[in-house]
Parts: C-alpha cells; structure tokens; sequence
C-alpha cells in the first residue's frame, strides 16, 4: 500500500480508493527505527487529524506509542511531505475532535463503540520543512529553522506556566497521572529537544566541516558555536530528565533549567545568525523534503 500510495501521488486503489490517505513516519519508542503506515486523516481549519483507532482494539497502535515517546513525525499526502509534531487532544478538546472526525469518517465510531479504551484523535501539527517553505539558501532555512525553535520554546513556557498553575489548585494530587495539559506540555518539549538536537547534530556533521574548508577564517566562531552546541545539549538532556518526572518536579526547577534553556539557545542562535548568514547566504539550498526535522541546516 506504501508503494502505491507513493507510486500514484496519494491514490489507493481497491476498498480504499477516494479515501484521504497520508503516510505516517514516526520513530520507534523501542526501537529508535523509522516506521512508516498510512493512515485516513480528516482536516479542519486547523490541520490535519488522525485516529489511533487501531480497528476497535482494546490496546494503541504501535505508531501511536511511538509517536507519545518521539513526538517528531514526517508526514505524506501524496503531493507534499512535512515534518510535524504530534500532539494527542486531550478533554473536551478530544471528544469534539471525535464528533468532527465521526461526521466525515462514521466508521470510527463503531471503532469507539467495540473497546472500552478512549480511542486517541492525534493532531499532526506542522513544523518546518515543508514544501511550502520559500527557503532559497542555507541562511534563508537557518533562519526559519531558528525562528521555529524560538516559537516552540515560548510554547513550552506558555504551557508549563499553565500547567504548574493547574497543579498548584485545591484539590490536584501532585502525582497525578499524565494527562491533560501534561501530555501537550510533554510534547512540545520533547518535539522542542528533538528538533534542537537534530539541529545542532546536522550543524556539527555537514555545515560546520564545510564551512571550515570554504571559509577557514570562521575558524574561532565555528569552535565558539561547537561548544556552545554542548552546553545547549547539556541543558537540553536535563530538561528531559526533568519532565520525565513532570507530575512531581518542583516548579521551580523546571522554570530555572527552562530559563537557562531560553538564555543560552537565544544567545547562541542570535550569535550564529549574526556571524554566519552571510557566509550561508552564498549557498543555495538542495532540492528535497526535510523528514522531521533531521536535514535541517
């Protein structure tokens, strides 16, 4: 089915011709391997959405565990690829999703109505990368891949303020499962470290070592921007550890390690974009899709 969804710009044929079809790549929770299915989606004004209906079951698919633990997926429709991030709704949010999807798709509600499991309705929200992006040269992609970590940074803010505000009301256990407002916070941070470690880690095999041949007087910013790429990684792998364990950390250690997170990575991305734009601005762009995040600059 991959083939010829591939093969035919999007089209199935058989039982499942006419139905929206997209291709999901997420990364194995176990595995750490790629792992690509095709999915029916439904959109709104807002994206796309899929269900993790797995037929009625009484257990979540395999992509949708993958997807809770590496929220990073590529996503394929047929005449476009992007990377998104996956974010299960959750709440009034997730029943309305549901209704929405059940009015377009019915047969997810016999789904539903076969398994006492709340069947997850996931939004594949966009990131960069994607085809639309009019990133021209290297500097135009480093700019939007900057400019995409900066916004998901100030989300994880926003939603961790909103979060610890929750858990600070009468009447919340502080050890409450994860749920709610913590399953989104938990995705767009770890969405946020997987994109920046991808970032850094491209930076570090293939810009940085062509730079230094094109342009050996970058020598000394190149070895500054190196070392603040561990730092950066060192704070990063404290933040996971962290939320980790988001239902019971204590406020005001994760805004601390989340504010250096923000002082450093802003400082370091205003420091690169300063002394390299030009540099990157003499090197066109190659051609092809950027999957999750992963051949960004």
């Amino acid at each position: 089915m991959i083939s010829e969804f591939r093969a035919n710009s999007g089209e199935a044929g058989g039982p499942l011709s006419g139905t929206d079809l997209l291709l999901l790549t997420t990364v194995g929770a176990v595995s750490a391997e790629e792992h690509t299915v095709p999915l029916g989606y439904v959109s709104d004004n807002q994206g796309v959405v899929v269900v993790a209906s797995s037929g009625g079951s009484d257990h979540h698919p395999d992509w949708y565990r993958n997807l809770l633990a590496h929220p990073m997926v590529t996503v394929e429709t047929g005449t476009e690829e992007y990377a998104a991030v996956a974010v299960p709704a959750v709440g009034e949010e997730r029943d309305r999703l549901f209704r929405y999807v059940v009015q377009h798709q019915p047969g997810y509600a016999e789904y539903q109505s076969r398994t006492s499991r709340t069947i997850p309705v996931v939004r594949l929200e966009r990131s960069f990368g994607d085809d639309s992006s009019s990133s021209a040269t290297v500097a135009d992609k480093l700019v939007e891949v900057h400019t995409w970590l900066r916004g998901q940074l100030d989300r994880v803010r926003v939603e961790a303020e909103a979060y610890f505000t929750r858990r600070s009301e009468p009447g919340e256990a502080e050890s409450a499962p994860v749920s709610g407002v913590e399953i989104q916070i938990r995705q767009h941070c770890l969405a946020f470290c997987e994109a920046l470690h991808s970032h850094h880690s491209g930076e570090d095999s293939r810009m940085i070592p062509d730079l230094r041949r094109m342009h050996p007087h970058l020598g000394e910013t190149l070895d500054r921007l190196q070392e603040e790429h561990r730092s950066v990684a060192h704070i990063q792998r404290e933040l996971e550890r962290l939320l980790a364990d988001i239902t019971t950390v204590a406020p005001e250690t994760f805004r601390a390690e989340l504010g250096r997170m923000d002082t450093e990575l802003r400082a370091h991305l205003r420091y690169e974009e300063t002394s390299l734009l030009p540099a990157l601005a003499e090197i066109p762009l190659p051609s092809g899709p950027v999957a999750g995040g992963g051949e960004a600059p």
